[in-house]
């Protein structure tokens, strides 16, 4: 485990503010509001038909529908209660109650898959699934007392940052699908939620903090090939645009 703070021994005051319960949602809203936001974070216009290709990839364990109507049906209530709107562009956006409970969410996920890895032994690519599975179990207190344990981490295992840690992001932070070739770069962070894919980036060493090399792009096969240790990998054009990477000349 790469500490990222130091553990404090004071025990924390008896009404620590996000310490009080809160009025959960339901496991269906918090996956939504989690979905939306990891699809903002990638930069990718959230919609009711990309949504609905997003929870396929999902667990089958969540038991979210992946049919227009049943997401429509679902976008709608959220709006009823106030956690997101629909633009006339037909774009799904936050409220600021809806990014609040969203964020708070994802911190109790990426929380999760970092306990997981760290303490549990959990093979990286598990990880998401059972984040998934614990994320909806973790009180405020409980997640104070991992925050702790864990010594404030800043990132997921995956390096996609938790939600109001300490984090903070590379001045020069772009997807593997923008990098110049003969380049130099470090891994910042990769896609989780495709097991096999995580399974070819841990074989291969492909992981946060890894020094990279892009050494080709080829338009007409719709791949880039990077060096990475001993070995090249080749990943497609799709997969490079969930790849983020930071200039190297930064982390020296």
């Amino acid at each position: 485990m790469s500490p990222s703070g130091k553990i404090k021994k004071s025990q924390p005051p008896l009404h620590f503010p996000f310490m009080q319960e809160e009025n959960r949602l339901s496991m269906a809203m918090e996956n939504y509001l989690l979905s939306i936001l990891r699809l903002e974070e990638q930069e990718i216009k959230v919609t009711v038909v990309g949504l609905s290709e997003h929870f396929k990839n999902l667990p089958k364990a969540e038991g979210l529908g992946t049919s227009l109507p049943s997401v429509s049906a679902m976008v709608r209530r959220l709006s009823r209660e106030q956690l997101v709107e629909t633009g006339p562009n037909k774009e799904i956006q936050f409220t600021k109650l809806g990014l609040q409970s969203a964020q708070s969410i994802l911190r109790r996920h990426r929380l999760a898959a970092r306990l997981a890895v760290d303490v549990l032994g959990v093979e990286l690519k598990y990880a998401y699934r059972e984040a998934h599975r614990l994320e909806h179990a973790i009180s405020p207190y409980l997640e104070h007392r991992i925050i702790e344990i864990l010594q404030h981490p800043t990132t997921c295992p995956f390096g996609h940052p938790i939600p109001g840690s300490a984090y903070k992001k590379p001045k020069k932070l772009i997807s593997l699908s923008n990098a110049k070739t003969d380049t130099s770069y470090i891994v910042n962070r990769i896609p989780e939620d495709d097991e096999n894919l995580v399974s070819y980036f841990v074989e291969n060493g492909f992981l946060p903090d890894q020094k990279i090399k892009l050494k080709n792009v080829s338009d007409s096969r719709g791949v880039v090939v990077v060096s990475c240790l001993e070995s090249e990998l080749v990943f497609g054009f799709q997969v490079a645009e969930m790849i983020w990477i930071s200039d190297s000349e930064e982390n020296l």
